[in-house]
């Protein structure tokens, strides 16, 4: 099955630019209500996910891990880019993805981020649409047909 089926399109993802200030990146993570958001960089490739434990943590020990407290004013000189994303914390799976390894990356994330054959992110799947997926068309009933039939042959 084409995992496209389940895909949000970006146009419809709420995402932010890795060249994005703190502020500017709390802002519109307030704005949607999201308590994390994919990061791509302004040639659309995706870089990593932002959540608000990675804001929160960087705010209060900043880059050397020392504790201190911010004003929100010093937020806008800060980038995104300072947080030093992992692409592996919600890691991007391909358009071409089978539907086993969409489920298996949704055991692990809220949502999965799509990305094309060059790297470019073209938008996100989420762990509900999978759930509902998987409730819909595998039912317990046919699930124990399937491991029945698996023990006779």
């Amino acid at each position: 099955m084409n995992i496209a089926f389940f895909m949000q399109p970006k146009a419809l993802v709420a995402y932010i630019y890795n060249d994005f200030s703190l502020r500017q990146v709390l802002e519109k993570m307030n704005h949607y209500h999201y308590s994390a958001v994919p990061v791509i960089d302004r040639e659309g490739r995706y870089k990593g996910t932002v959540s608000e434990g990675d804001l929160l943590w960087y705010i209060v020990q900043g880059e050397g891990g020392e504790p201190h407290t911010r004003k929100i004013e010093e937020l806008e000189d800060i980038y995104l880019d300072s947080l030093n994303l992992s692409s592996e914390k919600n890691s991007p799976v391909s358009i071409t993805a089978s539907i086993d390894e969409l489920l298996s990356q949704a055991m692990n994330q809220n949502f999965i981020p799509i990305v094309d054959d060059r790297g470019l992110f073209i938008g996100i799947v989420t762990r509900k649409k999978v759930m509902e997926y998987f409730y819909t068309n595998v039912t317990p009933a046919k699930a124990i047909e399937d491991d029945t039939a698996k023990i006779v042959d």
